[in-house]
């Protein structure tokens, strides 16, 4: 394994930790674009690997959450109900078509621009989008808010299982919308632990049909580990009105680029 361990993927795993550590933004809009762009890794391939990354990253950080009792477990429900489904029926349908056809591969590359693109205008436009859809949500019953939650948790598992985007930004600002009285810290909380499962049913079923490289997962575990670390112990000391529109413009530029 150590042979196999490539220290360019350990050294963008480590600048992507440390991005994901100061911004919150999820690893998914920073390294399948990179394993993609500047790798040439084939679309599937950094999709599946990313998902399983992923997983295995959000794993610790669901026990503190859990631990601190900043999950909200009803919520994840309601996310799971939707988003397993979904992610089970994306994966037959990658599976169907096949995984490394041209037409996944466009499929996948278009997803993941878009999904960017959404994730770079939802960090800009955050605030608005929370104070006026928050207002007409506002008033809904439970049940109809149960409802929303399981949708969006479809939506997801759609958008993750494809492009392995969409579980960070995009999740917790829905959920935002849809519980404004809900603490932030739970909104995170809850969003990382639905994330957890989310990844890793659907890294399983994209390594079942083939598209994982463990030796690139090794590699940017090596990297990413401590750079997350490094990158949430300097975060307050980084200004959030100079990170965010730096991070959704680079975003932009990478989806811009996928999708044309």
């Amino acid at each position: 394994m150590l042979a196999a361990i490539n220290p360019l993927y350990s050294l963008s795993g480590l600048v992507v930790g440390l991005l994901v550590g100061f911004t919150g933004v999820g690893g998914g809009s920073l390294m399948t674009p990179l394993l993609v762009l500047l790798f040439g890794i084939h679309p599937s391939t950094a999709v599946g690997t990313d998902l399983l990354y992923a997983g295995l990253t959000k794993i610790s950080g669901t026990a503190v959450h859990s631990l601190h009792g900043t999950v909200d477990w009803r919520i994840v429900r309601r996310l799971a109900s939707g988003s397993a489904p979904a992610a089970a029926l994306t994966l037959l349908a990658l599976a169907y078509f096949g995984h490394s056809s041209a037409a996944a591969n466009h499929v996948i590359t278009v997803t993941l621009g878009f999904a960017l693109l959404l994730t770079a205008v939802t960090l800009i436009l955050r605030k608005w989008l929370i104070s006026y859809y928050g207002r007409l949500l506002e008033g809904a019953s439970e049940r109809r808010i149960a409802q929303f939650t399981v949708v969006l948790g479809a939506l997801l598992g759609v958008l993750v299982t494809v492009s392995s985007v969409g579980a960070g930004a995009l999740g917790v600002t829905a959920l935002i919308m849809l519980y404004p009285k809900l603490p932030a810290v739970r909104i995170v909380g809850s969003d990382i632990a639905h994330a957890v499962p989310l990844t890793l049913i659907a890294g399983a079923g994209h390594w079942m049909i083939g598209s994982v490289d463990f030796s690139l997962l090794a590699s940017l575990l090596i990297g990413s580990v401590p750079g997350i670390a490094i990158g949430s112990h300097f975060a307050a000391k980084v200004p959030d009105r100079v990170l965010r529109p730096l991070m959704a413009g680079t975003l932009a530029l990478v989806g811009g680029r996928l999708v044309a």
